[in-house]
């Protein structure tokens, strides 16, 4: 064998440093990810030219069949193939938005190419990183596994003491609620390597499955060094499965990402000679001044990934019809006086939700047609189309595309492999079948379906609810289930694109069941993200305010649902809930006092007025992220010298609560209320040389919009 010699690369931008080393006949290693000037590291002296320790983790780890681990346990790193691949060339590239850069690999023995895909967003301290493999020797390889990104650039040397760790369940009605926890604490313990001198065998590792990338964490996480305060956010972008790990070696802690694989997947994938892989897109972003810093990285990241549309900036308010409201049962008598209603509080969409396609009540397993119904619209649907927009909105329908009833007569007519099937059998899964979109007769329907509605009655914005997880995916033209799976996952992918290509001013809304599938594979693509199907308005503000760190400011739609039995205080906090986000409104408005309407009607305003800033904020947590039983949450975004905050205080909180601020110690900031402006004053005191703003509010439950400003 060839003795290769060492390399050393530094690679970045004006605000991003990434070292890439590998020893003589050892893998390259990503050892070093900081948000500092790359031209400055370089004038320093080169990469790691101070003697700093560096991890040994390889930058990509590779599972294939006939090789696992030379040290088993649950880990996905340390595999055989991954500490076989030598360095072969790099190649770097230049452009006006972002800097990327190849790294070659290869691995003689079992005759696979690897090609890592690091790229990143000028100014932005973040990454996205992908890996490629293929087939160039003489045999097939099976692959079991391939990393989108592995790294030990977290401290070298210093093992998991003063790291912590986040991560998020994610379950139906109760999304985002994120945990903190020290590593030591959480799968990690002081075992004392050094006496041992061997490394662990156990990890903290967390998966997704099946095709709800969010059901039940989400497709992200964070680590913090308490010491320094320097923090990492990354996030899978995968709209199926997923995994990620994190666990300590001998020279320090590394976290690896990967799509789905055979473990914990029943993904595998042969290769034969010239063919290749590609694994999922995975991001991740650094700060330097604690977890809101690599949020702020991460969100001006994401900013940089998402699909060009009118809406980024439009961001206009939606009524629909389903939440707490018509719950699926749309007829023409029920929806004109709410559409009238809807636009006289100031909304500019109008969503007819579940339910308009069916001719009986019992529509769950006789969707798949997309016919509006005519028992319950007589005049037609477009009676009801015309009266949105002259009420001054523009509409939309609720489609659930990927799913047929077993009761449509669709399941009859598209050919049994445009399904999801098993063991020969196609899969019911709460009676629905699941549309295999690799298959053209699938993609052929939908395609018609939505340029029908587009051009029979002017639809603007679909609301793409999923209310099913198929499992592991479809073994129909697939050695397994995993990856007839990830191949119709990367084919959604693509009629999405195909969608907004051929109608590029349409709104689509990604729903799945709520917050079940909130990835930024699908967000990169779609314009606003359902936080949640939670129905009750006191549950509701943990989710809101937790929401922005997976979602977009601008992108995350959280319910706003008032009612007429509501108190006017339980109308604001209920509105507060969505006013941070795109605010989606649902609610009886049709029945509303006018004073109660009136009230909407501000707090619809007041949003508005607000919106310009969604766009541009990255979001803050004056108390930490809420915990689900919190009586007091406060979520904030921050632009230039402005920052408007949501707090809510359930009942049961106490009287007053503290929200420190200290990107605003020493600013004398000018506070005012921003909705609600007529109902009962909260006391706002702000101690500038704290950076602290106390408040006392009103009797629970209650919220307020708030406004604080440098003056100038």
């Amino acid at each position: 064998m060839v003795t290769r010699p060492p390399i050393r690369l530094l690679w970045g931008h004006s605000a991003l440093t990434v070292a890439l080393t590998a020893d003589a006949d050892a893998p390259v290693c990503l050892t070093r990810i900081e948000p500092t000037d790359v031209s400055r590291a370089h004038a320093d002296g080169g990469s790691e030219g101070d003697g700093t320790r560096r991890s040994g983790q390889p930058l990509v780890e590779v599972l294939i069949a006939g090789e696992g681990h030379p040290w088993s346990g649950p880990r996905q790193v340390g595999t055989t193939l991954g500490a076989r691949l030598r360095y072969v060339g790099h190649h770097v590239e230049t452009a006006r938005d972002w800097v990327r850069i190849e790294v070659e690999q290869v691995d003689d023995q079992a005759g696979l190419q690897v090609l890592t895909v690091i790229r990143s967003p000028r100014d932005v301290p973040a990454i996205q990183a992908h890996t490629s493999v293929r087939a160039v020797g003489a045999e097939p390889v099976t692959l079991h596994a391939v990393s989108s990104l592995a790294t030990g650039a977290f401290r070298p040397g210093s093992g998991a003491d003063g790291i912590d760790v986040y991560w998020a369940e994610n379950d139906w009605l109760a999304e985002s609620r994120w945990q903190r926890q020290p590593l030591r604490r959480r799968r990690l313990p002081d075992v004392d390597l050094a006496t041992h001198g061997q490394r662990p065998r156990g990890a903290l590792v967390m998966a997704g499955h099946g095709s709800w990338s969010s059901g039940e964490y989400l497709p992200m996480g964070a680590l913090l060094d308490t010491d320094t305060g320097r923090a990492w956010a990354f996030q899978v972008e995968h709209n199926g499965a997923w995994r990620w790990e994190v666990g300590e070696r001998l020279d320090g802690v590394y976290l690896a990402v990967t799509g789905p694989g055979d473990r914990d997947h029943q993904w595998r994938r042969t290769l034969n000679p010239g063919e290749g892989f590609t694994s999922v897109p995975v991001g991740l972003a650094i700060g330097d001044a604690g977890l809101e810093s690599a949020v702020a990285a991460l969100t001006a990241y994401r900013r940089a990934i998402v699909r060009p549309h009118p809406d980024r900036t439009a961001l206009p308010v939606v009524f629909n019809d389903f939440m707490n409201t018509l719950r699926g049962d749309p007829t023409t008598e029920r929806l004109l006086p709410l559409i009238d209603a809807a636009g006289s509080a100031g909304a500019e969409y109008f969503c007819i939700d579940a339910g308009w396609y069916a001719e009986d009540g019992a529509w769950w397993d006789s969707v798949g047609a997309w016919e509006p119904s005519r028992t319950r619209f007589p005049g037609g649907l477009a009676e009801v189309i015309d009266r949105v927009r002259a009420a001054g909105m523009r509409p939309g329908l609720w489609l659930e595309p990927e799913v047929v009833g077993v009761r449509s007569p669709l399941a009859d007519s598209l050919p049994p492999d445009a399904f999801f099937q098993r063991d020969g059998r196609r899969q019911v899964e709460n009676g629905r079948y699941h549309l295999d979109l690799r298959h053209p007769a699938a993609v052929a329907h939908l395609d018609a379906t939505v340029d029908r509605l587009v051009s029979e009655f002017g639809i603007d914005y679909f609301k793409l609810d999923y209310n099913v997880n198929p499992g592991p995916g479809t073994d129909v033209r697939a050695e397994s289930p995993g990856a007839g799976l990830l191949e119709h996952n990367r084919a959604h992918l693509r009629w999405l694109e195909g969608v907004l290509d051929r109608h590029p001013g349409l709104v689509l809304e990604n729903c799945g069941s709520g917050g079940m599938r909130m990835d930024y594979a699908l967000l990169a693509r779609l314009q606003l993200q359902s936080t949640s199907d939670q129905e009750n308005p006191l549950r509701y503000p943990p989710i809101a305010a937790s929401a922005p760190m997976a979602v977009l400011p601008e992108q995350s739609a959280s319910w706003a649902y008032p009612q007429p039995e509501m108190s006017d205080e339980e109308i604001a906090f209920t509105l507060v809930t969505g006013m941070l986000g795109r605010l989606y409104l649902s609610g009886h408005l049709n029945r509303m006092a006018a004073d109660q309407l009136a009230l909407v009607r501000e707090g619809v305003q007041a949003h508005q007025a607000i919106r310009g800033l969604l766009a541009r904020a990255v979001p803050f947590w004056p108390l930490g992220l809420p915990g689900w039983e919190d009586g007091w949450i406060a979520l904030g975004l921050r632009a230039g010298g402005e920052n408007v905050l949501a707090v809510w205080r359930r009942p049961g909180a106490d009287a007053g609560v503290d929200l420190p601020m200290p990107h605003l110690r020493g600013v004398d900031a000018e506070i005012d209320v921003r909705y609600p402006t007529r109902l009962g004053a909260w006391s706002a005191e702000w101690d500038a040389a704290a950076g602290v703003l106390r408040l006392v509010g009103g009797p629970a439950p209650a919220a307020r919009i708030l406004r604080l400003r440098s003056p100038g």
